[in-house]
């Protein structure tokens, strides 16, 4: 992972958001990489996460390993 600015993609925000503000937000649309954000700062760092190491997060919450 690193933690690096990323300019020039479409950020989607977290459908369980709420709307609070306290969302995260993906890019997709990268190589080999996904980047991450904190939408409260936008123009701030964003965290990149592999593919692979996103693919076994998300399996993981889904079926909640991570609980």
């Amino acid at each position: 992972m690193s933690n690096v600015r990323v300019t020039g993609l479409t950020w989607t925000k977290s459908s369980h958001s709420g709307g609070q503000g306290d969302c995260l937000e993906v890019a997709h649309g990268t190589a080999n990489a996904l980047p991450v954000r904190d939408s409260k700062h936008p123009t701030g760092p964003t965290l990149t996460i592999p593919h692979t190491a996103w693919t076994t997060f998300i399996t993981s919450v889904k079926t909640t390993e991570l609980a």
